[in-house]
Order: structure tokens, then sequence, then C-alpha cells
């Protein structure tokens, strides 16, 4: 498959690293440019690109960058995707830590909601509570006892699929976590979210959350 990631943070880079020693041809965009990627370019055999170039024929787009980022990212960025190609938004929205207040998420929208709409682009909720090292280290063939489990939100079942078969090859098992707007249940704050929990856990604690925003997640 050919990915496209922008943000090369924890997580991308770490995608980055497990997509293409997984086969997939992987173009890697940051907001510094493609000279600043070179080192994992190399090691990844990845395809270092300016973020106006990282969704050219993708067949998925990964978008792993800080939420306060998100509006300033080029008109059309995603436009040049493969038809049908999901948009997978790893993102959290950290008021105090790092993102500032953003009136609409705190208002109640969840955090996929509002990234969808700085987009313009429906979106697929994933990857966005787990540990970047564990991308790395934790994956498990299918079938084994405790592989954790990770939360997966979308509105279009096709674009999930597609999330969530590219989960199962990196050894985590996929949870089917509702639409966009059921994504507030695996934001920070909530009990599945950092806790490396397997399927039935994941799915208990996506029963258990409350759309209530905790102080610690407020502005």
């Amino acid at each position: 498959m050919r990915i496209g990631i922008i943000g090369a943070g924890n997580i991308g880079g770490n995608l980055t690293r497990r997509w293409t020693a997984l086969g997939h041809e992987v173009r890697v965009a940051n907001s510094r440019g493609p000279e600043t990627l070179q080192d994992l370019a190399a090691e990844t055999g990845a395809t270092a690109v300016p973020v106006t170039e990282a969704a050219e024929g993708a067949e998925l787009v990964v978008v792993t960058i800080p939420e306060k980022a998100i509006p300033s990212l080029p008109k059309g960025v995603l436009d040049g995707r493969a038809p049908g190609a999901p948009v997978v938004d790893t993102g959290n929205y950290y008021p105090r830590q790092r993102d500032g207040r953003i009136a609409e998420i705190e208002d109640g929208m969840p955090e996929s909601a509002w990234v969808a709409k700085q987009l313009g682009h429906p979106v697929v909720k994933a990857f966005n509570g787990i540990y970047a090292d564990h991308l790395l280290g934790r994956g498990l063939p299918a079938g084994t006892p405790a592989r954790i489990a990770l939360p997966v939100a979308g509105d279009d079942e096709e674009a999930k699929a597609k999330v969530m078969a590219l989960i199962d090859e990196l050894g985590f098992d996929p949870v089917d976590a509702g639409g966009i707007d059921e994504s507030w249940r695996q934001q920070p704050g909530t009990p599945v979210y950092g806790a490396d929990l397997d399927a039935d856990g994941v799915r208990k604690a996506l029963a258990e959350a409350s759309p209530e925003r905790t102080a610690e997640w407020r502005a």
C-alpha cells in the first residue's frame, strides 16, 4: 500500500518504521521540510517529501500533528490522495500542555470531528491512545492472549475497515469504536486512553467513558 504520513514526531516516525518494515511504500512529511527527515528516510527507506506532496497517490493518509497546527496545513493538502483513501487522525487535544484553547472542542465537539471540519474531509480516529514506543515493540500475532487492542472510530465503514486491517497487520486487535460522534470515548482522560487493554477491555472501557472532559484536559 502507498501511505502518506503528515507529521514525523513520535507516532508518525514509528508508523513510518513499522509500515516500511512490512513492505508498504511510505511518503513522510513534516513542517520543517524533507531535508530534516533524511535520517528517518535513510533508516526506513521511506521517501521524505514536502507536506504538499505527502498525500500524492496515497491509498491511506495519516495526519499526526499537534491539534493547534491542523488549521495551518496547506489548503488542498489531501487532494492528491487516491480515490476513497482513508484519512487517519491520530491527534489529541492537549489544551494546557500544548494546544491552547480551542473553543469548539471546549464546547463539546469531539476532537476528531473538529479535525475533520478543519480538513474539510471525514477522518478515522486511530492510534491516539497508544504510547509511540509500544507501536514498535508490543505488537503480537493475531490470536495471542492479551494482545493490545486499539479503538477505531469513523463514519465511513469501508475506510474504517482498511484502517483496522492495517492495525491488525501491525500486531494489534482493532476494535470498532463507532462513529466520529462517539470518538470522544477514546480521548485523553477516558478509561481506554493509554491503557494497553485487550479487545474485551477496550470495549468495556469505551462503554464506561464519560462525555464530560475532566479538568486536566480542559483549558
